[in-house]
């Protein structure tokens, strides 16, 4: 990773990535937390990467609530933010800062409407497939709560987490317009934040019979 264009940041963006992210058409957004619960597993790291590859992390203290410029941000309509498994993140951004995310595009929702003929729609397989690169994963099940002593290979890998989201989504948008799904698709984006507030409130299973 170039380490010119990786900035850390503590509690929240600086107001200079601020404006560099507000100026982008596409940020990607990805969290690290300390399990899958957002009511139990508290927000940890904030990783943003732009078009340009400048990598944010922010690093999120032990009962904070407020992230303003990152609150801007994520709730700038102009600014489509990528994830993979938006729901997730969106639900921990809106738990932690009361920051409800929009535009979204979801690359996983997305893989499973473009990519049909698999079952394997995580982040390892997207950027091994469209970007021929293998990702490294180990550092994925790990202590992310001591923010201000992450090792090397946690950074690592949390910067790779979006690295690649901006160049993932252009080609499975590609894919998705070419099989008509594309309305579709954006539908479903539309609805993240509706499943990330059920999933908040205990109701993650509200559409199944």
């Amino acid at each position: 990773m170039d380490q010119s264009k990786l900035q850390i940041c503590d509690r929240d963006l600086s107001q200079e990535r601020l404006n560099q992210y507000l100026s982008q058409p596409a940020v990607a957004v990805d969290t690290e937390t300390m399990g899958l619960n957002p009511q139990r597993d508290r927000l940890c790291l904030v990783q943003l990467c732009d078009g340009d590859g400048n990598v944010t992390m922010i690093r999120v203290e032990k009962g904070q609530q407020q992230a303003n410029y990152l609150k801007q941000l994520m709730e700038a309509p102009q600014v489509l933010k990528i994830f993979h498994f938006a729901r997730f993140d969106v639900a921990q951004l809106y738990n932690t800062f009361n920051a409800m995310t929009h535009p979204i595009f979801c690359t996983k929702i997305a893989s499973k409407m473009a990519r049909t003929y698999t079952a394997s729609h995580g982040l390892k397989t997207l950027v091994q497939e469209l970007e021929q690169i293998e990702l490294d994963k180990t550092s994925q099940s790990s202590d992310w709560g001591d923010v201000h002593n992450l090792s090397p290979e946690q950074l690592s890998y949390a910067a790779n987490d979006v690295r690649y989201l901006i160049s993932i989504k252009e080609k499975l948008q590609k894919m998705l317009e070419r099989e008509d799904r594309w309305e579709l698709a954006q539908e479903c984006f539309s609805c993240v934040p509706v499943f990330a507030k059920l999933d908040l409130r205990q109701f993650p299973n509200i559409f199944e019979h």
